[in-house]
């Protein structure tokens, strides 16, 4: 019943930046947290970066000073921007939400970023 749809990915050089989106069905005071996970293959899924419903956000080390996690509650919508993209952050990246009424977690179906050298 509920959805998460992601969108922005795509092919970037190295050192370039995209900005992912993932819109949600329902407003976004109905979840508790919300964050983007990524998946590169043969590695496993990874904590990319999170934002719970009060504006605190953590930062996979990685990532940390090149990316930040925003909410747009007008548009019910978890931003994802990145920037000084590098090779090694090409993977598929996931959106992901607890309701804070039900602890049920929702998965969007992920959106491939690739980064060329």
């Amino acid at each position: 019943q509920v959805q998460l749809v992601e969108s922005g990915g795509g092919l970037v050089q190295a050192g370039g930046s995209l900005r992912l989106s993932c819109a949600a069905s329902l407003r976004l005071f109905r979840f508790n947290y919300m964050a983007w996970y990524r998946q590169a293959p043969g590695k496993q899924r990874e904590l990319v970066a999170s934002i719970t419903n009060i504006g605190i956000t953590n930062y996979a080390a990685s990532v940390k000073g090149r990316f930040t996690i925003s909410r747009d509650n007008v548009k019910n919508m978890v931003l994802l921007q990145m920037n000084s993209l590098k090779p090694e952050d090409t993977a598929v990246y996931l959106c992901h939400a607890e309701d804070i009424l039900t602890h049920v977690d929702y998965w969007g179906q992920g959106t491939q970023v690739t980064v060329s050298s």
